[in-house]
Order: C-alpha cells, then sequence, then structure tokens
C-alpha cells in the first residue's frame, strides 16, 4: 500500500500563514511543534510534516475506506533529512521526503522497503503518465489501461476489468502533480 504527498512551496507561503495564531496547534501535536520551532528552516519543517501527515493518512483512508482527517492524530517522526515515519494509533506509515528549492514530496508505506515508482512533474497530464508507465511495465498499450476510482476517490488502473496496479497514489498542488505505484 502506498499513499504520497506533494507540496508546492511557492503557492504554501503565498496561500497559508503557518505563524498564524493558532495554526501550528490545531495541526500539529506538542512534540511536532518543538520539532518545527528548532528547525534550521521552520517553514519548510512544517510543510514536510505536512505532507508526511497526507502521505500516510490516504493510506489509512485506503485501508479503512473512510475519509476522516485529522492532522494531530497522525504524528509524523523524523529520523533523517529524507527518512521518517507517521503514526496513527496502532498504524505505523514509513515515509521517504524528497525536499526540492521548489516541493516537497513524501512517498509513504506500511512495509520499511517497498518497490515502487513515483514521477513528478506538471499538475497536469497525471493520468496519462501513469498509463504510459504502465505500458512499460506490463506490455498493455496505454490506450487500453483505464482509470476506475474508489467510492472514495482512490486510483486504480485497469486492463479490460482485470486490476493492474497493486496500489497507485496521485497528488496536486500548485504547479505540480506526482504520482506513486507499487511495482511487482
Amino acid at each position: 500500500m502506498i499513499g504520497n504527498d506533494i507540496i508546492d512551496l511557492s503557492l504554501a507561503e503565498t496561500e497559508s500563514n503557518w505563524q498564524r495564531k493558532g495554526f501550528l496547534a490545531k495541526q500539529f501535536t506538542i512534540k511536532e511543534q518543538a520539532i518545527i520551532l528548532d528547525a534550521e528552516n521552520s517553514f519548510e519543517m512544517v510543510w514536510r510534516l505536512w505532507s508526511m501527515k497526507e502521505a500516510g493518512y490516504k493510506i489509512w483512508a485506503r485501508c479503512n475506506e473512510k475519509r476522516v482527517f485529522s492532522p494531530k492524530n497522525f504524528e509524523c517522526n523524523v529520523i533523517s533529512a529524507s527518512e521518517g515515519f507517521v503514526c496513527f494509533k496502532d498504524q505505523k506509515f514509513y515515509t521517504t521526503t524528497n525536499v526540492d528549492v521548489s516541493y516537497i514530496f513524501t512517498v509513504a508505506s506500511l512495509e520499511k522497503k517497498i518497490k515502487s515508482y513515483s514521477s513528478i512533474g506538471p499538475s497536469y497530464g497525471i493520468d496519462q503518465s501513469i498509463k504510459k508507465k504502465l505500458e512499460e511495465e506490463t506490455g498493455i498499450p496505454a490506450s487500453e489501461i483505464e482509470q476506475i476510482k474508489s467510492k472514495n476517490g482512490v486510483p486504480s488502473y485497469y486492463h479490460r476489468s482485470e486490476i493492474i496496479t497493486q496500489s497507485c497514489s496521485i497528488t496536486h498542488h500548485g504547479n505540480y502533480g506526482a504520482f506513486s505505484i507499487v511495482l511487482s
């Protein structure tokens, strides 16, 4: 199972004031607030943790077929510049985060090591990019691959009514879009 999230940093900077009164307390645990305030770049850390929470939440929502998001209940733990994990109740979601000058991108999974593929690009054309990658992996022509979403909006890809993705996650924010798929 895989989840992902991307944050367009220029959009986050102009549309969200993380320093406003009550913002951190509403979204982050006391432990996470300390991580943010102690970070060399607090702005970047806010959005890294948010991206981790969102990526972990996507897995939880898929597993539980529910859409209920309570950010403070998903607690982030930072291990290194790129590695971390998110805990929600008794579940643990392992994360890898890529911090670029333009965006922050996180992939989460239920297992520490997972064979997956991610691609980041413009916010448009993600569906076609996924189909091209699946064509590469399976030999099925992209034109014969169909996206079908669950009742919760979770995408899966099919060929002639047969599922061909183990797990797929799509994210968009501002100028960026990305997808992550689990490979066989």
